[in-house]
């Protein structure tokens, strides 16, 4: 459970932060290069710069897993820009979010990790509470199609990845599962960084680097919280407990105001984590 708090924790600085820098930061690109220096690096660290595999192949199966999920991870960042300019924040958010029912299907399916009855409540409620959370009057396109399920499968792929590493990789390599996972989306941002020709200044690099603290830390704790507890518990109770706390800052800190229905999707939230934790 530590742990899973720990990946609520740093998930939630991550937006704060992002909040802090929106009208600060114009490369938004360059800034997310620098995030994932920033992550590769901590992940080296923490793998004491041990990063090849001892495998005759040269690579091992962490590996493999660490460069698909970092297509993932850039591969959402993409799609979540390309489908808000299409189809609008609201809708964006709720497919992005609802990327969770990716890991659970492949941990019920794959892994034969059934919920308890109470469980199963919990995860429903959850996800009633990200579409009701995100229910704000906005003027959107009505493009609900292949690309609003690619962004929700893409957005819940790092994530599935992330599962079948704990089954199937041994634990000790996760931080080289974190080192190819950030080292991949690394890359991918630096060829984007050059195909838009931004040109990042001081505001990137220091966001960058500030948020990539906790980027790395929300996805190592996340992988300890997920040999802990069943996927069902980990995934729900993440996606909600971050957008708890966040929306309970932007209250407090950014004195944002909420509407009812919002104010009764947080009371739905902790309803949720209550019954999923159970």
């Amino acid at each position: 459970m530590l742990y899973l708090l720990l990946a609520i924790l740093s998930s939630s600085m991550i937006a704060i932060i992002m909040r802090i820098s929106a009208d600060k930061v114009s490369a938004n690109v360059s800034m997310l290069a620098v995030n994932y220096t920033v992550c590769t690096l901590l992940s080296a660290a923490y793998a004491g710069f041990d990063l090849i595999s001892p495998e005759i192949s040269g690579f091992s199966l962490s590996t493999w897993l660490g460069i698909i999920s970092g297509f993932f991870y850039l591969g959402g960042f993409v799609l979540f820009q390309t489908s808000t300019r299409r189809n609008g924040v609201v809708l964006t958010s709720v497919f992005m979010k609802l990327g969770l029912l990716v890991p659970i299907v492949v941990s019920v399916i794959a892994f034969r990790e059934f919920p308890t009855a109470v469980q199963t409540l919990g995860f429903f409620l959850a996800v009633f509470a990200i579409v009701l959370i995100n229910l704000k009057k906005e003027n959107t396109k009505k493009g609900m199609g292949f690309g609003l399920l690619l962004l929700l499968l893409t957005g819940g792929g790092g994530d599935a990845i992330a599962k079948i590493f704990e089954r199937l990789a041994p634990a000790a390599l996760s931080d080289q599962y974190l080192f190819y996972t950030f080292g991949m989306a690394l890359f991918l941002s630096i060829l984007l960084v050059l195909y838009k020709k931004e040109h990042p200044g001081l505001p990137e690099l220091f966001f960058g680097a500030v948020i990539g603290v906790p980027n790395f830390f929300s996805s190592k704790f996340l992988l300890g919280a997920l040999t802990k507890l069943p996927a069902v518990v980990v995934f729900p109770s993440f996606s909600v407990g971050t957008m708890l706390l966040v929306t309970l800052t932007g209250v407090i800190v950014f004195k944002e105001r909420l509407s009812k229905l919002q104010w009764f999707a947080l009371t739905t939230i902790i309803a949720a984590l209550i019954l999923l934790n159970i």
